[in-house]
């Protein structure tokens, strides 16, 4: 590797990996939302957008033999540009048109998920072999802290800067191009970044043999992740223990932005990314730094229980907020905020249960396969969710999403026997 500081790429490649992952998984709901698309379409073809994150562990491999990290890098920055671009420039040009309009913008959402995906893999692995173990553990929080921030721009920034545009410039199509040609501009500039900032990587030797080698490490990883004792119990873990979130996210952003005679809040475009972006994320974050402290005090056994409670109770303010439609915009903020502190407190625990299961050989794999269920949990509820939505209406929707909290609490029973009481603690 050429010699490069890392303060010069770190904080930008983890920026360039959140910012598509953010703009395919949560914007794309409130665009699609705003030009008229029902409920029901909305979350299922958003949720598909998850199925890249699903399978990539079948083509993590073909990553590592096939160029180099840095290439698949700058080449999916480049690609992703070019679809946002299209995003923009494909979208319908009035609001409620019909299905069919918004084809050519979800066949670009859907390309841009796959190469996100990829850029995922490439993105971790570079970070892996550019920076020795030393700086790879100081910038880990660095990572963390710039993915954090892409978080708070794809759902917060780009939605409000959206939300602006289509009340200047009273056509709503018009803004959110304009946005998405505005993000395309910003992962061009970063891709440019990267090109003469990235470290040099030699190309791999022997091609072919590591990627007989990686085939090998793939089907064993995979074999051995099923034969490990209670994997059952971890793959339903790993697809129930998060089914309230999972049910409700895709509806999100449609009820606060739906009128109150349809069951929603009526919140503005601006509003909506201000509640999930800016207050939502900082109490998620402070949340997760929280529920870290404790668990690291406690051990994961002993913190299972009330991070569970914590991430699945909370979500009754939606269920609150759908009955008495609050007109407060302090009262809405203070009680997203509630929700999404106490998911960042609980979700802690689903993140060191996958560490915990992936111990072991292949536990980079196993991990990725974790990830991969992890991921499969979300797009699963949220292909039906606005079906269920427009059949129960958001009252009967979110008391629906409070029956699933049954689901976390049946599997956080059975679960704790099974953890190691050491594990987590301090030594």
């Amino acid at each position: 590797m050429k010699t490069c500081s890392p303060w010069a790429w770190v904080p930008t490649l983890y920026l360039a990996e959140g910012i598509p992952y953010f703009i395919v998984n949560v914007v794309s709901v409130t665009l699609l939302k705003r030009l008229g698309m029902p409920n029901g379409e909305l979350a299922m073809y958003t949720s598909l957008l998850y199925l890249p994150w699903v399978l990539k562990p079948l083509w993590s491999p073909l990553v590592d033999v096939f160029r180099t990290k840095r290439w698949w890098i700058l080449a999916m920055q480049g690609l992703m540009t070019l679809c946002f671009a299209a995003i923009a420039l494909s979208i319908p040009r009035r609001t409620g048109a019909p299905s069919g309009a918004f084809a050519a913008a979800l066949v670009f959402f859907y390309i841009t998920a796959m190469l996100s995906a990829t850029h995922d893999i490439a993105a971790d692995g570079f970070y892996m072999i550019a920076l020795d173990e030393h700086h790879q553990s100081l910038f880990v929080g660095i990572r963390s802290t710039f993915y954090r921030i892409a978080s708070v721009f794809g759902q917060g920034v780009i939605v409000v800067v959206a939300g602006v545009l289509e009340t200047r410039m009273g056509n709503i199509p018009r803004a959110w191009t304009l946005t998405l040609l505005m993000c395309a501009a910003l992962l061009l500039l970063i891709t440019a970044w990267h090109a003469f900032m990235l470290p040099g990587e030699t190309v791999p030797s022997s091609a072919t043999g590591k990627g007989r080698q990686e085939n090998r490490s793939i089907k064993g990883a995979f074999a051995s992740f099923f034969r490990k004792p209670g994997v059952v119990l971890a793959v339903a873990f790993l697809l129930l223990f998060r089914l309230p979130e999972a049910l409700s996210v895709k509806m999100l952003s449609p009820f606060m932005l739906d009128s109150a005679a349809e069951g929603g809040l009526g919140l503005s475009t601006a509003q909506s990314g201000l509640v999930y972006g800016t207050v939502g994320i900082i109490a998620l974050t402070i949340g997760g730094i929280l529920g870290g402290v404790f668990a690291a005090a406690v051990g994961l056994r002993k913190a299972l229980w009330p991070m569970a409670l914590s991430l699945a109770l909370p979500c009754g303010v939606y269920l609150y907020m759908a009955v008495a439609q609050p007109s407060s915009i302090a009262l809405i903020y203070i009680l997203v905020a509630l929700d999404q502190f106490g998911y960042g407190f609980g979700f802690t625990s689903y993140m060191l249960y996958m560490m915990y299961f992936s111990q072991g050989e292949y536990s980079t794999s196993h991990y990725a396969i974790c990830t991969a269920f992890m991921a499969l949990s979300m797009m699963i509820p949220g292909f039906f969710a606005g079906m269920l939505q427009e059949s129960l209406g958001y009252v009967g929707f979110f008391a629906l999403v409070m029956v699933c909290c049954l689901a976390t609490v049946a599997v956080t029973a059975l679960l704790p026997s099974r953890v190691d009481p050491a594990f987590g603690c301090k030594k």
